[in-house]
């Protein structure tokens, strides 16, 4: 791969003219992409989806929208140091493209989580769950494999990728209509739900071609063809370590917060992050905890530490294996190739995580919620659109919003349409509805 074609300003839906530049008068192409997502009303909705914790709450801890913003600002650190080391080793010659990569980073932060549903990872699962033990499995012989798996291998990366670049009812021509860049480097897993070896994959089969497309106008090459599968995009690597850093060290910080974390072990979490750092950073350290003796501000303290040095580490990473990301042929993520001192943390915080905060009571319950809430509502969506003709089908569709609405003959593509709708319903809306058309609650008036 090749950066000057990895980095094209170019648009999704929009004729390219030889003329265009990175910039325009007062913003770069990037920085448009950022603005495009920040302003949308998809990426608000972020505000009231779980990340892991309840919402709202006494406390206020991080939900998606929260999380993404955090990501976004890792990514740009991350961005803007790669492009310096581009810039130093003459893989980029133009100075203008040296402050736009930390811009394509952190927009593609921000849109990472867009197609995530209501309730956390759980709402994932609710969704694949109900194609495959629940009445969704009556669906399977109407479907071909590949379309079958997108709904049994349901992930909110394949969806993210499809809320920017379907041309929605009413939309315009290539959605969001984001640049080749941008919409590359959120693609973390580059093949079809065929060739998932679980539950991960990078596009439905609806946005099959779009993926070849961008890959074809960024140089990625392609792997495969059927599966179609390609190589990643060497900012996805970036996008990937911002995320995984920020989601590791926060929930850790929530869990404190919240109680579930006593603070000497929290303390201990992170202060193993700093164990063969320098002796002059070791003092500074602690002569900054000696004056800060709020326990909250002590660990947030060391929590912004530990993302600077997981952010110096994978940054590390990247310039170490710039040649084989290049080639395609880098395996895993910067976080999993961490010196082992860092690596040895990292991996203490997730057993932590895994054993007292993701199996947390309040955690596990609303996962249970979003399990009932969506196979629900998608029983009733995806029956009313696949038999249109009942009384109550043709109710339960006049709250299917326009942009939703299309005319399509296989079932692949109706039940698409309930899902687009539902995985981007906020938690309390999805509640609400739930409650509405179960006869739990009524709708009020005025």
């Amino acid at each position: 791969m090749d950066w000057k074609e990895l980095l094209t300003s170019q648009r999704l839906g929009k004729s390219f003219s030889g003329e265009d530049t990175i910039r325009t008068e007062d913003r770069s192409e990037f920085q448009r992409d950022y603005d495009r997502i920040i302003f949308s009303p998809a990426f608000r909705r972020m505000q009231n989806k779980t990340q892991v914790f309840p919402l709202p709450g006494r406390i206020f801890v991080h939900n998606r929208l929260t999380h993404t913003l955090e990501v976004a600002s890792v990514g740009r650190s991350l961005g803007n140091r790669i492009a310096e080391m581009l810039f130093r080793e003459q893989y980029i010659d133009d100075p203008i493209l040296l402050t736009q990569v930390g811009a394509v980073v952190s927009a593609a932060c921000l849109a990472h989580d867009m197609g995530n549903p209501p309730f956390g990872h759980s709402g994932e699962a609710a969704i694949s769950s109900f194609f495959t033990s629940g009445s969704g499995k009556l669906l399977k012989n109407d479907m071909s494999e590949a379309e079958w798996k997108d709904f049994t291998h349901f992930d909110g990366n394949a969806n993210a990728f499809r809320l920017l670049t379907h041309p929605f009812n009413g939309k315009r021509e290539g959605g969001f209509a984001l640049t080749y860049t941008t919409l590359a480097s959120i693609v973390k897993y580059p093949f079809e739900s065929t060739a998932a070896t679980h539950q991960k994959f990078g596009f439905f089969q609806s946005e099959k071609e779009t993926w070849r497309k961008i890959a074809s106008v960024t140089g990625i090459p392609l792997l495969g063809e059927k599966p179609l599968a390609g190589a990643r995009h060497p900012l996805v690597y970036l996008v990937e370590a911002a995320d995984d850093i920020c989601y590791q060290v926060m929930d850790v910080e929530d869990a404190f917060r919240l109680g579930i974390l006593g603070f000497e072990d929290t303390r201990e979490l992170f202060s193993s992050f700093f164990r063969e750092s320098s002796k002059a950073r070791i003092r500074e350290m602690e002569k900054t905890l000696r004056k800060v003796t709020d326990p909250n501000e002590q660990i947030s303290y060391l929590r912004a530490g530990v993302i600077g040095e997981l952010t110096r580490e994978c940054s590390a990473v990247f310039f170490r294996n710039h040649e084989t990301i290049l080639q395609g042929k880098f395996s895993g993520s910067l976080l999993k190739n961490i010196t082992p001192s860092f690596l040895e943390a990292i991996e203490k915080v997730q057993e932590v995580s895994m054993e007292q905060i993701y199996n947390h009571r309040s955690v596990v319950e609303i996962e249970i919620a979003g399990y009932k809430i969506i196979d629900t509502l998608l029983s009733e969506f995806t029956g009313a659109l696949l038999h249109p003709g009942t009384p109550l089908s043709r109710k339960i569709l006049m709250l299917l919003p326009g942009q939703y609405l299309q005319e399509a003959d296989s079932t692949y593509f109706k039940v698409q349409s309930a899902v687009d709708f539902i995985s981007g319903m906020t938690d309390v809306y999805a509640l609400d509805l739930y409650r509405k058309i179960r006869g739990i609650s009524l709708p009020e008036i005025g």
